[in-house]
């Protein structure tokens, strides 16, 4: 028992540090996509604006690494409504998304913004999806709120990131509460060669433009 409780706390401690190589290459890769980008993010939010009149970014409070509340900043994809505030579901061809905005969703490129997060240190660019506070139609039903989900407490225990197991794997469709089993794998797993594979993989789903896909997209 004593060498379980031992292996547990050695797990938690790592994890709690994180991986020795995972802060700089994040560092240093968000560094090296934001100066890469750059030109492209002028052309972006030329679109976005020009589409329609509003704010080129959106803001929305995610729960990051040990449950800490972080404003995630993505380019805005939806039609720009000042008095009724997104709500955030999943619609198969939702008629508030932009034509520019379908682009951006199908290609990732409405993440672009996160590398800013990851900079900072609010993200990694593997991770678990950082997901929203409030809970989601289908999980109030079942919870009173995130922290009640089951593996919750557990995928919190890194950062969140832009990609990951369950962003590749999972269906859109599948429930939050199953996408923390992907979360919780990857935890488990976490390692530099996995970060690689999954790196490289969200690379192909981008090029594809697949990350709308509503079934595999590898």
């Amino acid at each position: 028992m004593d060498k379980n409780n031992a292996a547990i706390n050695a797990e938690e401690k790592h994890l709690k540090r994180g991986p020795l190589y995972k802060r700089p290459l994040d560092f240093i890769l968000a560094l090296f996509g934001l100066i890469v980008s750059s030109p492209l993010w002028v052309v972006i939010a030329l679109l976005i604006f020009l589409e329609d009149r509003g704010p080129v970014f959106f803001l929305q409070k995610r729960c990051g690494k040990g449950g800490t509340l972080f404003p995630l900043i993505k380019f805005r994809t939806m039609k720009y409504n000042k008095s009724t505030p997104h709500k955030i579901v999943d619609i198969e061809d939702d008629p508030r998304v932009t034509k520019v905005g379908k682009i951006l969703r199908a290609s990732g490129m409405d993440e672009l913004p996160g590398l800013t997060n990851i900079l900072i240190g609010n993200m990694s660019f593997v991770g678990p999806r950082p997901q929203p506070f409030n809970l989601d139609d289908d999980d109030s039903l079942l919870y009173n709120n995130i922290a009640d989900i089951p593996g919750f407490a557990r995928r919190s225990q890194v950062r969140p990131g832009l990609t990951g197991i369950a962003q590749i794997y999972a269906p859109k469709t599948t429930p939050r509460r199953n996408k923390f089993r992907y979360d919780n794998l990857y935890v488990r797993n976490i390692g530099f060669f996995l970060d690689v594979k999954l790196i490289v993989a969200s690379f192909w789903i981008t090029i594809r433009g697949k990350w709308e896909r509503r079934g595999k997209k590898i």
